[in-house]
């Protein structure tokens, strides 16, 4: 072999190592762990593989909304609660609302439902991780509407028809998976009054992975842009300044994505939940590499009935078992609350204790330590209905009035 032979080759071979070795480098990096994964059963077939909820859900920390359509707290109690009185006992509490035209939302992570089944009345019955099932309701809602797509490894992508599904079971999504809806968004927001927070970024209550598509018009014509290849948006007048990776710019408007009808920018952070960006609040984004996939299925631990003392102004603390708001029962389900025209969702089990500071307004404290002053929602002002407490040893739950709190302390 002459020479010129030999040094082609060390080149190839070397060449194919280095491939090799960025190839395997990429493979590692890759977390599918987040993303929505399970089997959907129709009357005829089953399919499996990777989820997305219409053109929106696509990963277990998105959130599931639906309408209760009843009290029946000793359904979501686990198993090993059964002897427990409150288990036992078929409190209806409707009669403390029911005239007041209130519907209770219920909403959730994706990852803490095992499966949502469809029963013969029209309603639709959410399988919990603990053995619990809850009946709700999609009206008002459209995650219980419209299609579910799934990214079957034989046929591609199939959008089946809710009218037409009669069961989605959710799984824990395999390491190998090699097939998703594309990389999730991740960076920081930025605030108009300078708030930042980092975290998988929502933009419109919509796009949330790089396939997906800015939308919008330049001064020569109608783009849509990739999110790949976005670096930074910036909110710029009646439309919005949008940096390339590539370095280019451009100033888009005359879209619901990138003028005042977007509905919003959501940061998802495991520390907090939700925090939902109004387009009044917004000031721009910076998208960075996503450090994974996000929250795994498994990271989402079976729900526990919500235990807690609760500090009275004027009376004795009272402990137990309690249903916040008469509404919230479980450790997964989500206080919301304002700031700045901030929304946060956050889910019960991140807090350590709420301290009502007056009628619209409530101190957070998270279990991380750090705090939020959030209001103008029931969850956390003079709108809230109370909190139920199912002190042991009484047959009777005990009701305080949201005035009467001085601190709710969850352990």
């Amino acid at each position: 072999m002459g020479s010129n032979n030999l040094l082609r080759s060390i080149i190839i071979f070397f060449g194919l190592l280095v491939a090799l070795l960025a190839m395997s480098l990429i493979s590692a990096a890759q977390s599918v762990d987040g993303y929505l994964y399970g089997k959907v059963y129709t009357d005829q077939n089953t399919y499996e593989g990777a989820l997305r909820w219409g053109t929106e859900e696509v990963f277990w920390t998105d959130l599931f909304n639906a309408s209760k359509r009843n009290n029946d707290y000793a359904k979501l109690v686990p198993q090993q609660e059964a002897n427990d009185r409150w288990a036992i006992t078929d409190w209806d509490f409707s009669s403390i609302w029911e005239n007041k035209g209130t519907i209770h939302q219920f909403t959730t992570q994706f990852g803490n439902l095992k499966a949502i089944e469809k029963t013969d009345r029209g309603y639709f019955k959410l399988k919990l991780k603990n053995g619990g099932e809850l009946q709700v309701s999609g009206s008002g809602y459209n995650d219980l509407e419209g299609t579910v797509m799934v990214l079957d490894r034989e046929l591609g992508v199939l959008k089946i028809n809710w009218d037409k599904i009669r069961k989605v079971e959710f799984l824990p999504t395999p390491k190998n998976l090699d097939q998703v809806f594309g990389s999730p968004l991740y960076g920081t927001v930025t605030g108009a009054r300078k708030e930042t927070h980092t975290g998988f970024i929502i933009w419109d209550n919509d796009e949330r992975v790089t396939t997906d598509l800015l939308n919008g018009e330049t001064r020569d014509g109608k783009v849509a842009i990739k999110f790949s290849e976005i670096k930074d948006i910036a909110k710029s007048g009646n439309g919005c300044d949008v940096t390339l990776k590539s370095g280019r710019t451009s100033f888009l408007n005359n879209s619901n994505d990138v003028n005042d009808e977007n509905r919003g920018v959501w940061v998802v952070n495991p520390e907090y939940g939700i925090i939902k960006f109004s387009w009044k609040a917004f000031r721009n984004v910076s998208f960075t590499t996503p450090p994974s996939s996000g929250q795994a299925f498994e990271s989402f631990p079976a729900p526990v009935p919500l235990q807690a003392t609760i500090s009275q102004l004027d009376g004795p603390d009272v402990s137990g078992r309690i249903i916040y708001d008469v509404d919230e029962a479980l450790d997964f389900e989500m206080i919301e609350g304002r700031e700045n025209d901030i929304e946060y969702q956050i889910p019960i089990r991140n807090i350590k204790r709420i301290t009502p500071k007056n009628y619209d307004y409530s101190e957070i404290e998270l279990r991380s330590g750090k705090t939020l002053l959030i209001g103008g929602m029931r969850d956390v002002s003079n709108q809230n209905a109370g909190i139920l407490v199912f002190v042991k040893g009484k047959k009777d739950p005990q009701h305080i009035r949201w005035k009467a709190i001085h601190q709710v302390i969850f352990e």
